[in-house]
């Protein structure tokens, strides 16, 4: 077939679905208007471990609309039916709301009051009364007993850096921080007999569909989720959290529809988390910097009934070129709730000590932390001794010095000032999976040339409908505006989870595959009617352009879709499209990649940080909506500002209560704090990970960040801080 013009992708369009959302048209979880709905709220555990002793509802029953309190005592027995298509981390024992007295974090679930209104769902929510057998918890990275260590190594690390001409024995360490999305989490839930519809922000609505059917031992088609618009997530709607089942479990009960909305503070008991890392790097290299050997020894927060695990080894494994690397890599059980994939998950955490550390040794050794990056470039992964697909870093190093004017900077630290300013200028490198999984989606083309494209995607704000919409636009030969694309229904076609930067890859493919397949349909059916003018060309020989089908070198001889379609009494096309990465040994190691440049100002009195500015400089293959890249670039710096300076959740290890559970006290960047931020494309494609060239950009563009910062910080003070965030307290 001859390649399809390409109007719409790579074009710098609008969201299509933009006027929905700024006329409040957009109806998130909780806006859906469902006949008869009640409300739920949750009464959370007030201590950090322990047993509850007694529970008190009969206030909470005696107030005027208070439908029901279920708790532990009075809740059904749930079959909790094993699901290994469940979408919970790997080991996990879930936490079975309601089935037991056992509480195993501050703010668990312990009731749950349904009410007429939700004022007085609230109300009672503050009247039930719940008597605990205490025990302290453990909340304290630091002091608690690790698991054993998932562990990767080549070579001999340890041998390799007792020779080692230069040695680094670096400690870093990570705050816990969480996702804190606009919108909070919000379920309907509605009972029709045995089946079961939910509309939930949730960014995997077959997940969600799976989870509840495993809980409440249904099959999966009596279980529809729907989720068309999510407000936010970050990675904090990847898996069916317990309220959710609550609001299930709630509606059943009372035999009315439910809906249930966490207050912005339950948002940080029990939505999952970025978790907290204390990270020891030994490095070792000579003289020149070439790198020899690196040691990694990380311990990470987990809770106490899952064992949350992410890809925290895999840059310290292929990012630099040496031979001899020992990874060892520990959870550390809390009385926490379990935390999850937060954006960037485990490259984020790695990218800081990693690239600090580059940055310490670049230091010692006088050289340009740029140069060192580049002596120690590898030929190939050496993880895993494959080719990369593509991997263009010098030349997002080379991109990225020139636009941000990196020759100007003075190598010696507290050397620039501005009056009371000291004015420093940091980089880091970022590497990033470019992951793909199965996806499905389903074309119609309909007599009116229009063209309905469905998938069971999500758009948690990266614009899934716009650059669906756009793919399937240039695969079919329509215009924009002649293509719906809907999604966040359990009914169409399933997808993978919308997180890991895996949905334009993925469902993207499957939407092309979708639409071709219509596409070369019409063809088909255009050069066997004896009535068109396209009859008997080769079908290869055939493109569509605006709905009208052409010869390739002869746009006068065609007709269009409708033309077509009338004549042949067709009311549609329609086809099924699908994507999976290739079966069997991979061939290539896949990976996106940056580099991060950031300016930053320090109160030389006060110890106050600010970003001037932040540059980044982006290997992600084809990017398919330009204005929608950018969006994503500038929400991961912002992102990357939060993890630097900001971000910092405080747990009081007395009875494990987050202290800063508000947005008042859980500090993220405003406008204020982020003046200037740029980002460039490397312009290319990687065809060798997925038909459409695209790599994923919505985790790269915060990896690299917080150390790019860190690093300009030291460049303006001298001082080094390796503990994040950077706060003035550790910079006086």
């Amino acid at each position: 077939m001859s390649p399809q013009p390409q109007a719409a992708v790579g074009a710098p369009l609008s969201r299509v679905d933009g006027r929905l959302k700024v006329t409040g048209k957009a109806l998130y979880a909780a806006e859906h208007d469902v006949d008869g709905v009640v409300h739920a709220v949750i009464v959370d555990s007030s201590i950090g471990r322990g047993r509850i002793t007694s529970i008190d509802t009969g206030a909470a029953e005696a107030l005027p609309g208070v439908l029901k309190v279920i708790h532990h005592r009075n809740a059904p027995k749930l079959p909790y039916r094993d699901n290994s298509a469940s979408n919970n981390p790997p080991e996990g024992r879930r936490l079975r709301v309601f089935q037991d007295d056992r509480v195993r974090f501050h703010g668990q679930p312990v009731a749950v009051v349904v009410a007429t209104t939700l004022e007085a769902a609230q109300h009672g929510a503050s009247l039930v009364e719940v008597d605990y057998d205490a025990e302290r918890p453990s909340t304290d990275l630091t002091e608690a007993e690790p698991d054993e260590p998932t562990r990767y190594a080549r070579g001999d690390a340890e041998a390799a850096l007792r020779s080692a001409a230069v040695r680094l024995d670096l400690t870093y360490r990570t705050a816990r921080n969480h996702h804190n999305p606009m919108e909070p989490h919000a379920t309907i839930a509605r009972w029709n007999g045995d089946k079961l519809t939910v509309w939930d922000k949730t960014q995997w609505v077959v997940g969600t569909q799976t989870e509840l059917a495993a809980v409440f031992g249904l099959d999966l088609d009596a279980v529809r989720v729907i989720s068309p618009f999510v407000g936010g997530g970050f990675g904090t709607a990847l898996r069916c959290w317990p309220h959710v089942v609550v609001a299930a479990l709630a509606a059943r009960e009372t035999k009315r529809p439910v809906k249930l909305v966490l207050s912005r503070k339950q948002m940080y008991l029990g939505t999952g988390f970025r978790p907290s890392y204390e990270y020891r790097l030994r490095l070792g290299s000579d003289r020149r910097g070439r790198l020899a050997a690196a040691v990694h020894d990380l311990d990470a927060e987990t809770s106490s009934y899952e064992k949350f695990t992410e890809a925290v080894l895999a840059a310290g494994q292929m990012l630099y070129s040496m031979p001899h690397v020992s990874q060892a890599y520990r959870t550390v059980p809390l009385d926490l709730p379990t935390p999850l994939w937060m954006r960037g998950p485990g490259f984020q955490t790695a990218s800081f000590v990693i690239e600090s550390a580059m940055d310490e040794l670049a230091h010692e050794l006088g050289v340009d932390p740029i140069e060192l990056r580049r002596r120690n470039e590898p030929a190939e992964d050496e993880s895993s001794g494959l080719p990369f697909s593509t991997r263009r870093l010098r030349e997002c190093y080379s991109v990225g010095a020139r636009e941000f004017g990196w020759d100007r900077r003075n190598p010696e630290p507290r050397s620039t000032r501005e009056g009371d300013w000291l004015i420093g200028r940091g980089m880091a490198a970022g590497v990033y999976d470019t992951a793909r999984m199965p996806a499905r989606a389903r074309a119609r083309l309909d007599a009116d040339g229009t063209a309905l494209v469905e998938a069971a995607a999500t758009d948690m704000g990266p614009g899934t409908y716009t650059s669906q919409t756009q793919v399937a636009a240039d695969a079919l030969g329509l215009t924009v505006r002649t293509v719906t694309f809907r999604l966040g229904d359990s009914l169409y076609p399933p997808t993978p989870p919308h997180g890991g930067s895996m949905t334009m890859a993925s469902v993207g493919s499957a939407t092309l595959d979708a639409c071709n397949k219509v596409r070369r349909q019409a063809i088909g059916l255009a050069v066997g009617d004896r009535e068109s003018p396209l009859y008997g060309v080769a079908a290869d020989d055939v493109v569509v352009r605006g709905g009208r089908l052409h010869v390739k070198n002869d746009p006068t001889r065609g007709e269009s879709y409708r033309r077509l379609l009338a004549r042949n009494d067709r009311t549609h096309l329609e086809a099924d499209g699908s994507f999976a990465p290739p079966s069997g040994p991979q061939r290539h190691s896949f990976y996106g990649y940056n580099a991060t440049f950031a300016e930053v100002a320090v109160d030389a009195t006060l110890g106050l940080v600010r970003v001037r500015r932040v540059l980044g400089v982006y290997d992600a293959g084809r990017i398919i909506s330009p204005k929608l890249a950018d969006s994503q670039a500038i929400g991961g710096m912002v992102g990357g500002i939060g993890t630097a300076l900001l971000e910092h959740t405080l747990t009081d290890h007395r009875d494990g209560r987050i202290v800063n559970a508000n947005l008042a006290d859980y500090l993220v960047p405003v406008n204020a704090d982020v003046p200037d931020l740029k980002a460039i494309y490397l312009d290319g494609e990687d065809r060798e990970a997925d038909p459409l060239g695209v790599k994923g950009l919505g985790e790269l563009v915060m990896i690299g960040v917080a150390p790019a910062i860190a690093n300009a910080v030291f460049n303006a003070t001298g001082r080094r801080v390796r503990e994040l965030p950077v706060t003035a307290e550790a910079l006086l």
